[in-house]
């Protein structure tokens, strides 16, 4: 578990070095460059008139360069409070500067500015991490902007956290310490690392963020930031010393996590996750782009047609349609409360079966379902019960490390025949699709995890197995589309006991709907969302099905 020690900062230097800027040593602040008083902001838009005592409106590159030149001499000399003055936030600016060498333990750093780009003056750091008898170097490029003080009409530095650090945000503090060595195995003891499976990045911090507690063994040290939001993973900056090691236990196959980064990485926006229905271990989780918002597990947003698992097994518990023989109607459009909705292409299917209109993704087949229902009095409620009664998705989910429930809410009018598609309110991610298909393949939901079971702080969610022989049911309906459905294409390749369900979602100021996909083979089930990739059974289907030949 990391501890970042304050303690007084004693010795060390900053120097500023002449750079494009037009700097010429330390330059003393001036005593025409005022911030607004401690705790206080002061700014105004560069080409805003503003008001107050002194001059307004664009500063000059006259001021840009004083002020740019006065502030990071006074950062380098270690004066946190001449430097805070001269920034439109005086309070912030001080306590951050201080925080540098106290908690990140910053020493003898060099910081050399570079040519002004209007009001902004970009620089570089190089400076020593010293804890402890332990040192690192420490490199970066930042930037500051010089903006009009709003009410000293003063040229100031605007001030954010990203001065000091580009990867320090509103809140985030950086610092040195000890800190425990996790390495991270996957379910075969296999070394998980950012640098091989770069989606793993985020996943890895959380991990030993949350597991650290209760390792035994040498701390190491290290440099890293810890965000203002307890519950989320600090980000390492540099390893000054290794600690002895404990491994962490992780649910995800090395290889299958390797099959993901490769897929996702064709498409600029895509996000994939692999879950095992007999178990419900997630196998692999992976984003493009890499390392950031963990897109995968922490998206929202309408399903599609991937919905339509859930759609079918609420049609089935209230029996509105028998086998997958069954005949049933799939017309050209449907209307309900004052909205109609069509089929894709307006294509219709006459003499049809309840398999043909899931393997073909009819959109007025499953809105048939809202009549019967209706006259039960539970068509607002009904897909939002089943989905939490067999699938689980509404309950609170601990899987290991952060993510974002389902969310499948009561609805009225069109947003109720929407959410029968996939649309209206309903939001999942690729975690949840994973688990449609991994709860049909099962006949039972069983909530993902990214460690084991008995490594989990919260409580499991639960849901009850898949009645009757609706899971059967479902599993020939999903059959049917990976063999002779809109899924047939992407699933070609995939070999073993399959089945799919493919789904594209409308989302308001995009020209192409985001692409959606989820399927099983064996004992592995995937899911996939590509942002505007259009139909389902392309971009987000190549994915899934990269994943599950990789078992």
């Amino acid at each position: 578990m990391r501890s970042g020690v304050k303690t007084a900062f004693v010795g060390g230097v900053f120097v500023l070095v002449a750079g494009g800027a037009g700097f010429a040593g330390y330059g003393m602040p001036g005593g025409d460059s005022e911030g607004a008083g401690p705790g206080g902001t002061d700014a105004v838009p560069l080409n805003s008139s503003g008001s107050g005592s002194g001059d307004v409106g664009e500063v000059t590159a006259e001021e840009v360069e004083r002020t740019s030149r006065d502030f990071l001499a006074a950062w380098a000399r270690g004066d946190a409070d001449a430097a805070g003055t001269l920034t439109d936030d005086p309070a912030a600016a001080r306590e951050a500067l201080r925080g540098f060498r106290e908690t990140g333990h910053v020493e003898n750093a060099v910081v050399t500015p570079g040519t002004a780009n209007g009001a902004t003056v970009p620089y570089t750091v190089k400076a020593t991490i010293s804890f402890r008898g332990h040192e690192k170097e420490l490199a970066y490029a930042s930037e500051l902007t010089v903006v009009r003080g709003r009410s000293s009409g003063r040229a100031l530095v605007d001030w954010r956290p990203t001065v000091l650090h580009p990867k320090l945000v509103e809140g985030a503090t950086l610092r040195t310490g000890e800190a425990e060595t996790i390495q991270a195995v996957d379910r075969e003891g296999r070394e998980l690392t950012a640098e091989e499976y770069p989606s793993l990045a985020p996943v890895l911090d959380t991990l030993r963020t949350r597991y650290a507690d209760g390792t035994t063994g040498e701390s190491g040290v290290e440099t890293w930031i810890e965000p203002a939001d307890a519950d989320a993973p600090n980000r390492t900056l540099l390893t000054l010393a290794k600690g002895r090691t404990k491994k962490l236990q992780t649910t995800l196959d090395a290889d299958v996590q390797a099959a993901a980064e490769q897929a996702v990485k064709k498409y600029d926006r895509a996000s994939v996750v692999a879950v095992r229905p007999s178990t419900g271990e997630i196998s692999a989780v992976a984003n493009s782009p890499a390392g950031g918002f963990n897109v995968a597990m922490e998206g929202a947003q309408a399903p599609g047609s991937t919905m339509k698992i859930v759609t079918a097994a609420m049609m089935l518990e209230h029996g509105l349609v028998g086998g997958p023989t069954s005949p049933v109607e799939c017309p050209k459009e449907v209307t309900w409360s004052g909205r109609t909705f069509h089929n894709n292409k307006n294509f219709s299917i006459a003499n049809g079966t309840f398999r043909d209109s899931f393997r073909r993704s009819c959109n007025t087949f499953f809105m048939k379902a809202l009549g019967p229902l209706n006259a039960k009095g539970v068509e607002d409620i009904a897909l939002s019960q089943t989905a939490r009664k067999y699938f689980g998705l509404g309950g609170v989910w601990s899987i290991g490390i952060v993510s974002t429930d389902a969310r499948i809410p009561v609805s009225t009018g069109p947003e109720t025949a929407a959410s029968y598609i996939g649309q209206g309110k309903v939001t999942m991610n690729a975690l949840s699709v994973a688990s449609l298909s991994a709860t049909v393949k099962n006949g039972a939901f069983r909530q993902p995890v990214i460690v084991p079971r008995e490594m989990i702080k919260g409580e499991l969610t639960t849901a009850r197995p898949l009645p009757g022989n609706m899971a059967a049911i479902l599993r020939s309906l999903m059959g049917a589309a990976a063999t002779d459905g809109t899924a047939a294409k992407a699933m070609s390749a995939v070999s073993g006991d399959k089945g799919a369900k493919t789904g594209s979602a409308e989302v308001d100021g995009q020209s192409d709907s985001n692409s959606w996909f989820t399927g099983y083979a064996d004992d592995l089930a995937a899911g996939s969302v590509v942002q505007s990739g259009g139909y389902g059974s392309g971009p987000a289907g190549s994915v899934v099905a990269s994943v599950l030949n990789a078992r």
